[in-house]
């Protein structure tokens, strides 16, 4: 069975952010990569970001069953159930969750091919902690109204699941 790693909020004396200000958010973070996984939950922990991790997509499938999060990152090249295909499926269930797309290499063409998947940000692997918080924070002030359910198009479902976004 899959795990997801929950943690806790930490909070430090950096400058108010958006979660200081009001109730803390909570991100899931799904990456393979342990050790990418751990620096990004570690530096939205010190932003006073309520955070769980999974080390790949199925945990994180699970995690989004079973609980309310604010936003999910995820990784894109993960073995067995990709980053893109866990995006498809949390669209499938209709789920207007906010999601931040990582990888070690992607372009905004790519990205505007499929813009029923509603990504709300992508990010270029390696990333700094500065650069996931500002991604964070620019993905969570955006107002509840601003986020809505794109529609994935109607023959969607026999277009194959891969990991490249050409689909």
């Amino acid at each position: 069975m899959n795990k997801v790693v929950k943690t806790r909020s930490a909070k430090f004396d950096t400058g108010p952010t958006p979660a200081a200000t009001q109730r803390p958010r909570r991100i899931l973070v799904v990456d393979d990569d342990t050790g990418l996984r751990q620096l990004g939950t570690k530096a939205l922990i010190r932003h006073g970001y309520k955070v769980d991790a999974a080390k790949d997509s199925n945990a994180g499938w699970e995690a989004l069953q079973t609980h309310r999060y604010d936003l999910l990152i995820t990784d894109l090249d993960m073995p067995r159930l990709s980053g893109l295909k866990l995006v498809k499926k949390l669209r499938a269930a209709r789920m207007a969750l906010p999601v931040i797309l990582a990888s070690g290499a992607m372009t905004p063409l790519e990205l505007n091919q499929t813009p029923w998947l509603h990504l709300s940000g992508a990010l270029l692997k390696p990333v700094s902690p500065d650069q996931l918080l500002q991604a964070v924070q620019a993905v969570l002030s955006m107002s509840d109204g601003d986020r809505k359910q794109v529609e994935p198009p109607p023959d969607w479902r026999s277009k194959p699941l891969t990991n490249d976004l050409s689909l």
